[in-house]
């Protein structure tokens, strides 16, 4: 085991300590300060994420153009903040006009710009367009995009703005030119915003007896056919589910849909993981849903007959409603009758499965709740922290932790 993943180990254990310390010593002070972190200029023609913009790992799909008299105009809101100086060379106001989640971004930005170099401002060079000044499918048609600098256009500084930009929020961010950063945003209301790693309420797992049961209806105490091992590699078992680390039964989502040639499919979100094989003699692995591409393999399967690696002829994707992420005693559960980790976020499923071990063993030991909590459970969610600061990015989906 590497020292990263002994030091998330050991973390786990101060965990389990923590609502102890909480009731005693002096308060969030006590203990040594965490060094700041060291940030790190982006390189010319860089981004970050390091994906396409318009891809769900980053700002997402185009939505079309946003005019002054469409429905969609009230979707922008005007930006007057006094620490950002806005060119608006075509005198309209519209460099000023962007979605909420635009604006957040940016006002953070101004932020750190000024702690960064006292005395210079965040500087916008372009935001909504109105005039077609850029590509057809520009995210600056809809207010998601901006084009900044800072106020004393030193380009010596803007490779830190760049990094500046990424650690304010921004879902892209691109050292485009010499002259200038390009940042865009998620839709605001897009269901891909945030990240997590359910399956949709009316998605179908196989029970002991049987019989099927939609997603939405499943309950602790439930036997649903898994593989035996976190890993996927195990033979089929029926396994318990012992929670859920996240149930939002009103919600909307994107979900990618994986087909494959026997007829079967699944429905996951972007960051969930799922077992996948590159070719028929190939080991089996993990991977995100949102990067499965057709012509691997997934586990499905037969019945009595046990598993099969059927190739995967189409991805898709499609909004459903609900996000469950149910926890069960092995780590794995067969939903659609593929066969999918329990997992997300971060692409260590037999890591995960050791870090949510106390998880596993306190719900084994007390009784099903009487009502079903709604949201993500604390617990992964602070795992998750801790994973990100002490684990190296790579492993993480490109949307990151977020819920």
């Amino acid at each position: 085991m590497r020292v990263s993943e002994s030091l998330l180990l050991g973390a786990l254990l101060l965990l389990s300590l923590a609502p102890a310390a909480r009731s005693c010593g002096p308060g969030r002070a006590y203990g040594k300060r965490r060094p700041p972190k060291k940030l790190v200029p982006l390189a010319y023609k860089q981004f970050s994420p390091n994906v396409a913009e318009k891809t769900l790992g980053a700002s997402g799909r185009p939505e079309g153009k946003i005019t002054r008299s469409s429905d969609r105009f009230k979707e922008l809101t005007p930006n007057y903040n006094t620490d950002i100086i806005f060119k608006d060379e075509e005198d309209t106001g519209a460099d000023r006009l962007m979605t909420q989640r635009c604006k957040d971004k940016l006002n953070s930005l101004a932020i750190s710009v000024m702690n960064m170099w006292p005395g210079v401002k965040l500087r916008v060079t372009e935001g909504w367009d109105e005039d077609g000044h850029h590509s057809e499918d520009s995210l600056h048609y809809e207010g998601r995009a901006v084009d900044i600098t800072t106020s004393d256009r030193d380009r010596n500084k803007y490779a830190m703005l760049a990094r500046l930009a990424v650690e304010a929020g921004f879902d892209w961010v691109y050292y485009e030119s010499k002259a200038h950063i390009h940042c865009s945003v998620k839709s605001e209301h897009s269901v891909a915003a945030k990240t997590g790693g359910c399956f949709p309420g009316d998605a179908l797992v196989s029970l002991k007896d049987g019989d099927t049961k939609r997603m939405s209806d499943v309950v602790p105490g439930d036997m649903v056919l898994s593989s035996s091992s976190a890993d996927g590699l195990g033979p089929l078992t029926y396994s318990p589910v012992l929670s859920f680390m996240d149930r939002q039964p009103h919600v909307n989502k994107t979900f990618y849909v994986i087909s494959a040639n026997d007829g079967v499919s699944i429905s996951l979100t972007a960051a969930h993981l799922i077992f996948v094989s590159d070719c028929t003699n190939c080991s089996l692995r993990t991977v995100f849903a949102s990067d499965v591409k057709p012509g691997q393999y997934v586990v499905t399967s037969q019945g009595s007959e046990g598993t099969n690696l059927a190739v995967v002829s189409s991805v898709k994707e499609r909004t459903s409603r609900g996000l469950y992420a149910p926890l069960t005693l092995h780590g794995s559960i067969m939903v659609d009758r593929v066969l999918a980790s329990c997992y997300a976020a971060l692409n260590r499923p037999r890591l995960a499965h050791w870090v949510l071990a106390p998880l596993r063993l306190l719900h084994s030991l007390l009784p099903p709740p009487e009502a079903l909590s709604v949201g993500v459970h604390w617990y992964p969610q602070v795992l998750q922290w801790l994973g990100m600061y002490l684990l190296p990015a790579g492993h993480f989906h490109p949307l990151g932790i977020e819920a």
